[in-house]
């Protein structure tokens, strides 16, 4: 009876476990694109009346904590079956310990995938903070001293400056994106494996059965060509006769 608690517990356990990685995989890429400014986070110099309430920082603060909650959730469960696993009657499977150890790495590589993006969001806007105040210091020296032609081709400089910079960080936000696409089918490829490790652990002998049949239509098919075979021979042989 234990043992049958232990096992609906472990199953309702990975099932929720599912749940919250299937929604954290989705928030996580809703949460990188808004870490390289696809998500309507973009830094504007703009005035406080065109400020938005609900500015791109706050969302990105609000999601990053949802996605810490959901980390820290999924975290306990994993602790949870690891207790659940070790506290059955028998001895745990080398196929429990294999899905458990999944789901271990699975919360890792959110979470590193998660602080990355964190820390790629800050030096973003570091960034564009510098050129913003760089921006402000240029507008506030044009308007107080009034600029020469000399002043003009630097002005340009800069703005040549600005859209080389500009096209470097599209590169960078294309090569991340596909970093993301990458990890997104290494993830969507471990799901997979972990699904077809569990059909074929619990259902051993749907395989066994699969293979008999695959064999005897081989056998069926081989013994098909030979009665073709001396059939045509036959005729052959009636036909030269």
């Amino acid at each position: 009876m234990a043992t049958a608690l232990g096992a609906n517990s472990w199953e309702d356990l990975r099932k929720q476990a599912r749940q919250l990685e299937n929604e954290i995989d989705l928030k996580l890429v809703s949460f990188s694109k808004l870490g390289t400014g696809h998500g309507g986070i973009g830094y504007k110099a703009e005035s406080a009346d065109t400020v938005p309430l609900l500015s791109g920082e706050h969302m990105f603060e609000t999601m990053a904590l949802e996605i810490e909650q959901l980390l820290s959730k999924l975290s306990m469960l994993n602790e949870r079956l690891g207790e659940v696993s070790s506290s059955q009657a028998a001895p745990p499977s080398s196929a429990l310990q294999h899905t458990l150890q999944r789901h271990r790495e699975i919360l890792q590589d959110y979470t590193q995938e998660f602080r990355k993006t964190q820390e790629n969001y800050r030096a973003r806007r570091e960034r564009e903070d510098l050129l913003n105040t760089v921006r402000k210091d240029i507008d506030n020296f044009k308007t107080s001293s009034g600029l020469n032609r000399r002043m003009d081709l630097y002005l340009k400089e800069n703005e040549h400056i600005r859209s080389s910079d500009r096209l470097l960080d599209e590169q960078i936000n294309i090569a991340v994106e596909t970093r993301e696409h990458l990890m997104s089918q290494r993830l969507t490829f471990k799901r997979l494996q972990t699904k077809i490790n569990d059909i074929s652990n619990r259902f051993p002998v749907v395989n066994s059965l699969i293979q008999r049949i695959n064999f005897r239509k081989r056998r069926d098919s081989i013994i098909l060509g030979l009665v073709i075979s001396a059939c045509t021979v036959l005729l052959l042989l009636y036909a030269f006769h």
